[in-house]
């Protein structure tokens, strides 16, 4: 099952943090690595990936710069510290969101217990 951005609503902004996690990557590179980690079930569009890029720049969670590459110009992103701590508080909301909804819908108690 592919999913489209309106079922990611709420959710691309973390999830574009994580892809920058391991260092800086541009555009196209963080589209295929969503792809990727999704095992292609995240296969958005540009005009998805780069507005939210934009915004996440714009709020300082993540700075760009140019560079040329094959005679063409690209922009490069990376977190700044405060998209490392947003990302890091993200995960572990999400996490224990995740853990919730599992103890509701499999009817066990939560936290899970070994």
């Amino acid at each position: 099952m592919k999913a489209d951005a309106q079922v990611l609503k709420g959710h691309l902004d973390v999830l574009l943090l994580a892809t920058l996690d391991e260092g800086p990557r541009h555009g196209y590179a963080i589209r295929d690595e969503l792809r990727q980690r999704s095992d292609g079930r995240f296969d958005l569009p540009t005009g998805t990936i780069y507005p939210a890029l934009h915004r996440l720049e714009a709020a300082g969670l993540i700075t760009g710069s140019w560079s040329r590459a094959e005679g063409r110009r690209r922009r490069s992103y990376q977190l700044t510290a405060a998209g490392q701590q947003r990302l890091h508080t993200e995960r572990g909301g999400w996490r224990e969101f995740a853990a919730t909804v599992t103890a509701v819908l499999d009817r066990e108690p939560w936290p899970a217990t070994p």
